[in-house]
């Protein structure tokens, strides 16, 4: 069997994984891009390295758009094969997709104005709401830790990965037509022990070759106690200095992270009564799937609210914010209060008017909450840029801005070390790095080295290797 690296590769978006096993081209993910906005149309667009109408199958680790935002294009362009997936991940991407689509027609109806201006030839949305309904007729649900043979000598088994509602590592089976058995892993993206909300990643094991991320493969986390304190002393601060707290952050995964640990705070009288509000319809409808996949959650959200009956996503001092006049009234509210809003990269959504909004007041904190492609606004007010665009006007930055990496959802260099800790290093032959850019992979392809980890490699886009 063979491996391409697509997308995905020394970068932390557009993932994108093909094999070739048995005759069969098999696509692990199809996500898109996100960048700067002039590469990012094209290299969404355009699939390079393939032709969707020769794809067999597709298998898709989890909903987040980085992952999974390409999948109507791949149809659209030809792609009629099934898309395996588990149960939560499917129900996540009917809204995802969904809103994915809402933003791409929105996008391009205002460049369109511009080009109209300039006398251009008006473009097209990468997809329409018509194309991912299309596309989810492709989809088909799998239960963790279910064997299901896609194709003959093929099997496949979802892992709990741990990373948000259900997201998994893959295991793929495979028998080759000369009889040679191979286990192959795909970590998908490797969630945190101990985190709250969803399980603890449940590690692939005894494999010959693993695609891995490494998203935070150069650093590690702090410990949830301190962190929980940190965040507590935020707050208070936000309320002192009468304040916002804006935090961009990803609908899925990160807001009901939060949330579930701004409850605890509150039921604990650790952090004083003031608004909160979730201002995101994409997060509130992707909050109710998570209130119907309990399955997924861990022992501690059980013991803290679901046997007593509290709902962990919902209390007295939050507010799901659902309409465009309801979000723009904010603006006009005054501090104390935070807001959590999306995208977490900051490349769309309604979290780029609360940032105009809101920058250039010094009471004001930003809190970014994960991580951030390079090139993304989000990464630029992180890297501590004191100007920057949003919606075509320069903004001066006069907030503070603070980032709590401990809330990504992806391990870190330890975690990640830890997550190949059952697969014996003379039988896992081949560890290849993808998701991370170079200062984050390099350093965790050096510590796997020193551990004694054979062949770990570090893909370019394009390249291929033989298993």
């Amino acid at each position: 069997m063979k491996i391409q690296f697509i997308g995905g590769a020394r970068s932390v978006t557009g993932s994108q994984h093909l094999l070739f096993i048995n005759g069969k081209k098999i696509l692990l993910e199809c996500g898109l891009f996100q960048g700067h906005r002039k590469d990012t149309y094209e290299k969404n667009k355009n699939f390079k390295h393939f032709n969707p109408a020769e794809i067999d199958a597709m298998i898709l680790s989890h909903a987040h758009i980085d992952h999974s935002g390409n999948i109507p294009n791949l149809v659209k362009s030809g792609f009629n094969g099934c898309i395996y997936a588990t149960s939560a991940t499917v129900d996540l991407c009917q809204i995802m997709l969904r809103d994915s689509a809402h933003l791409q027609e929105r996008d391009v109806y205002f460049v369109n104005k511009k080009r109209k201006k300039k006398k251009l030839e008006p473009i097209e949305p990468l997809y329409t709401m018509d194309d991912v309904e299309t596309a989810m007729e492709q989809f088909i649900g799998v239960q963790y830790n279910r064997r299901l043979e896609i194709y003959p000598g093929i099997a496949v088994t979802f892992r709990d990965a741990g990373h948000i509602l259900g997201s998994a590592g893959i295991l793929l089976e495979v028998e080759e037509e000369n009889g040679r058995k191979l286990r192959i892993g795909f970590s998908g993206d490797v969630g945190r022990p101990n985190m709250p909300v969803i399980n603890n990643p449940d590690k692939l094991r005894e494999l010959d070759a693993i695609i891995m991320e490494s998203t935070y493969g150069n650093r590690l986390h702090p410990k949830v106690e301190d962190v929980e304190e940190e965040l507590a002393m935020v707050v208070r601060q936000c309320t002192k200095d009468k304040g916002k707290i804006i935090i961009p952050a990803f609908a899925v995964g990160r807001t009901q992270l939060l949330v579930y640990l701004l409850h605890k705070l509150f039921d604990q009288n650790r952090i004083p009564e003031i608004p909160i509000y979730v201002d995101s319809p994409l997060a509130s409808s992707a909050t109710n799937i998570f209130r119907a996949h309990p399955e997924c959650f861990d022992r501690e959200t059980y013991r803290v609210f679901i046997q007593n009956g509290e709902d962990p996503f919902g209390f007295k001092r939050l507010r799901y914010v659902q309409t465009v006049d309801e979000s723009k009234a904010l603006n006009d509210k005054e501090g104390p209060m935070i807001i959590i809003s999306a995208s977490g990269m900051a490349e769309g959504g309604r979290i780029l008017h609360h940032l105009a909004n809101n920058v250039g007041n010094p009471k004001n904190l930003v809190l970014f909450v994960g991580y951030a492609a390079q090139h993304t606004l989000a990464r630029r007010i992180m890297d501590g840029e004191k100007q920057v665009n949003i919606f075509g006007e320069k903004f001066e930055i006069k907030c503070r801005v603070k980032t709590m990496d401990y809330f990504s959802a992806h391990a870190d260099q330890g975690e990640l070390i830890d997550y190949l800790r059952l697969n014996p290093k003379e039988k896992l032959k081949n560890i290849f790095l993808v998701h991370g850019e170079e200062e984050q992979a390099l350093p965790l392809r050096e510590k796997l080295i020193s551990k004694g980890y054979k062949n770990v490699r570090f893909p370019v886009s394009g390249e291929k290797f033989e298993i």
